[in-house]
């Protein structure tokens, strides 16, 4: 058998012969090439070859016994025996057979390449990148080697990596037997992403599984930092069926710090150097260049039928993207349809945040560790706190309740682990070495969206699990209240019909942060508001560009995450004293006695004052529907007044693009305003149907203010009064065949109103995401069967 085998007559057959890596390289060679998937060439060592290496040296026996001795959950004893072996195999010569093959081979290499050869030396094990294992990052890889003493002299400190702390531990956790697991040592052209970019690209979201998302990250550089955990990297989501339809299907774009990147070191080797302001602005791909990635990652996908994590990088000379590895992702694509609820039922002090990896809670005693030589210190529910994580800490990583690092992104190492073994994580948590004291009880959610907490103490929390398959019918459709772009995902693996309430101003406040009207006035502004305007905008063309952005964002990922179900996206309802609260609001809002009825909704629309930021609204949904063609989005109109105020409305929307019924596009009001109920004839003749607001609906009802405490126990969705106008909502519009549900708190507060309203026979509740399995099994338990689903 050959010791030497190039990329391009490898496939994944050969698995057993240049392990899982290289064998994965090949078969993208030699099928996903024409579609224009591009692997930078090279060759493999064979697993043959690794174990001549083995035997040529005695060292088969020598390290099997060693290994059979040993007991890996004894950090220090696993440390001293896998350096003593590693010793072993980097001191040892390769036989005089290998090194001719691995010499001519690199020679061939060598005269290919243009303006001189700098290669990386990957490791690939024979039983690495299983749909059922993951292997990733526990062999080592080097970067800009050059000359043929160096390859040889790195290949077998690539066979040495077998033998790493982290992989030796791995392989008895999870049934592997050392002997049957062999080492391919992978020679392939370096890519100039040191010029560049790189990172990493999932057919799937990472946190929630969701299937038609495509994920990725990217960085100025190589890419070792951003697996490392050691910079904060831009991140992309691109929807899958829209990619498929030729369209701009970026979902999503969050702009990262990329405080430095890797590049070539003087001679041979690689080292960290700082970004530049001018790249910590912007993003690392453009567009265009992410559309590619993802179109080459959805290939990967349906060639090999399954959820893949792939690295790429781009070269800084010519301009490509090239893939350097792929294997199935292991995580999500193995979850079922049991899911674990993880809810936090009380908070505390927050102490630290950073990004969210595992949708679980943890609690324990922290444990600082500053460096892996303090790894025996972590006992079993301890909290693990460091800097960064690399392969070496994960014989400990599984001891923990749940890890906080300073450094690090979705795609680090400690979140690829964490997400593997099923225990919550906060990456990227600044400071939480020096904030965090050693011995301190901490409860670590990430069960809260996208951003991680640190609570200080043990704050009640809770746990459930629900079999999907096995929820009840009932007899009217259940969607959902969703607020949050980032958590869409995740609440879309909830029994759902739908979105019946997406609040524009939630994306606004959290999201944006900045008024309307100040980034339409950005360049008559003082100095002081243009410099934080300038800086939260960074990435964007324009200060109003990243307002329409923004918003298109955000009703993307709800939309994409609820597709093909109806998304219903309330057109912005701040009221004047909230939209002071925004950067630079306080120039532009009035100072009203009652906000709760004052300048808010149909009203603002009308007004010359919004009709510049109101056009942005309508901007964002025509992006959504048309650009990214998710026409699933419905527009809703809140807190109209009077018949007149609702024609003027749709007047506006018209002009601005938005006509009701042209690309099937159905516009619904807020049934919330008495009027409303009383003439609901004539409002619903010109909408496509009413979605009741139950709390504004009862407030104006009772003549309450629901923000005031000194009335609050008054306030009661279901008094006569208000039942009598919702009852009145439902039957109209039945009658008239328009759409009729709710999205007021209501129904997620009282179950028996929502019961109330099914014997009405509303067509769909809208419920807050916590309350939909309690608010269904109700339901399913006390609805006449008759009424069918």
């Amino acid at each position: 058998m050959p010791y030497i085998r190039w990329f391009e007559t490898l496939s994944m057959k050969d698995l057993e012969v240049v392990g899982g890596k290289n064998a994965s390289l090949g078969e993208m060679m030699a099928h996903l090439s024409r579609a224009g998937v591009r692997v930078p060439g090279g060759f493999a060592t064979t697993a043959e070859a690794f174990r001549d290496f083995l035997r040529h040296n005695q060292l088969e026996e020598r390290i099997n016994q060693a290994l059979r001795k040993l007991n890996v959950d004894d950090v220090a004893e696993l440390a001293r025996v896998g350096a003593e072996i590693r010793g072993w195999v980097e001191n040892a010569e390769l036989p005089k057979a290998l090194e001719v093959a691995i010499v001519d081979a690199y020679i061939r290499l060598e005269s290919a390449a243009k303006g001189g050869l700098s290669v990386a030396v990957r490791s690939s094990a024979t039983a690495e990148d299983l749909p059922e294992a993951s292997f990733a990052g526990q062999q080592e890889t080097f970067l800009n080697v050059k000359g043929i003493e160096n390859v040889l002299l790195h290949i077998k400190k690539v066979f040495a990596s077998l033998y790493n702390d982290r992989a030796i531990a791995y392989r008895v956790h999870h049934g592997f037997a050392h002997e049957e697991v062999a080492l391919s040592a992978g020679v392939q052209r370096m890519v100039r992403s040191d010029l560049g970019a790189s990172g990493v690209a999932f057919t799937l979201d990472t946190e929630s599984g969701f299937r038609d998302a495509i994920f990725i990250t990217a960085t100025y550089g190589l890419g070792e930092l951003l697996v490392q955990g050691a910079v904060n990297p831009d991140e992309f989501y691109v929807y899958k069926p829209g990619l498929l339809e030729g369209r701009n299907t970026i979902l999503q774009r969050t702009l990262g710090s990329k405080m430095q990147k890797m590049v070539y070191a003087e001679g041979q080797g690689v080292e960290a150097v700082p970004t530049t302001p001018e790249e910590r602005g912007r993003f690392a791909l453009s567009d265009a260049e992410v559309l590619e990635l993802a179109r080459q990652a959805l290939l990967i996908e349906q060639h090999y039928g399954r959820p893949m994590d792939i690295e790429w990088a781009k070269d800084g000379l010519d301009g490509q993207i090239y893939i350097l590895q792929a294997r199935p992702e292991t995580v999500q694509s193995r979850s079922s349809r049991v899911i674990e609820r993880f809810e936090m039922k009380e908070r505390g002090e927050v102490l630290v945040t950073g990004r969210a990896v595992g949708q679980r809670i943890g609690a324990g005693r922290v444990r600082v560790i500053q460096h892996p030589r303090e790894m025996h210190r972590v006992e079993p529910g301890d909290v693990l706190v460091a800097d960064m994580t690399d392969p070496d800490w994960e014989p400990v990583m599984k001891r923990a309740a749940a890890i906080v690092t300073n450094r690090g992104g979705r795609t680090c190492h400690a979140a690829i682990v964490a997400r593997e073994l099923g225990i919550p994580a906060v990456v990227g948590a600044a400071g939480a070495t020096e904030v965090l004291e050693d011995g301190q009880v901490v409860t670590v959610s990430c069960a809260e969206g996208d951003v991680g907490r640190v609570y200080a103490g043990t704050p009640r929390f809770e746990v459930r699990r629900i079999e999907l398959d096995k929820m009840p019918p009932i007899p009217t459709k259940i969607m959902m209240n969703v607020a949050s772009p980032e958590r869409a995902f995740s609440f879309a693996n909830l029994p759902h019909a739908g979105v019946g309430l997406a609040r524009l101003e939630f994306i606004i406040n959290n999201t944006i942060g900045i008024h309307p009207q100040a980034l339409l006035d950005f360049e008559q502004l003082p100095e002081d508001l243009k410099a934080e305007i300038a800086r939260r905008t960074a990435g964007y063309k324009s200060p109003v560009d990243f307002y329409r952005e923004k918003l298109a964002e955000g009703i993307s990922m709800i939309a994409a995450a609820f597709a093909p179900h109806p998304v219903i996206v309330r057109f912005s309802d701040f009221k004047s004293n909230e939209y002071a609260h925004l950067l630079g609001g306080s120039r532009y809002e009035p100072r009203e006695e009652n906000p709760m009825i004052g300048f808010r909704g149909a009203s603002r629309y009308r007004s010359a004052a919004f009709a510049q930021a109101f056009a942005l609204e309508c901007q964002a949904i025509r992006q959504v529907r048309e650009e990214k063609g998710l026409r699933n989005v419905w527009v809703m109109v809140p807190f109209v007044r009077t018949v007149g105020e609702a024609k003027a409305v749709l007047e506006i929307l018209k002009a601005n693009g938005l006509e009701r019924g042209q690309d099937d596009l159905r516009i619904v009001m807020m049934c919330e305003v008495p009027s409303n109920a009383i003439l609901a004839e004539q409002f619903l003749e010109l909408f496509d149907g009413f979605s009741i607001g139950s709390n504004d609906l009862t407030q104006l009802t009772l003549a309450l203010d629901r923000d005031s405490g000194l009335v609050a126990e008054l306030f009661n969705e279901q008094d006569e009064a208000v039942k009598f106008l919702l009852e009145r909502a439902i039957s109209t519009a039945k009658r008239m065949g328009k759409y009729i549900g709710i999205c007021g708190q209501g129904p997620s507060d009282h179950p028996e109103l929502a019961l109330w309203l099914v014997e009405q026979g509303i067509e769909s509740i809208s419920l807050n995401p916590d309350s939909v399995l309690e608010t269904w099994l109700f339901l399913a338990e006390r609805s006449p069967a008759r009424m069918g689903n």
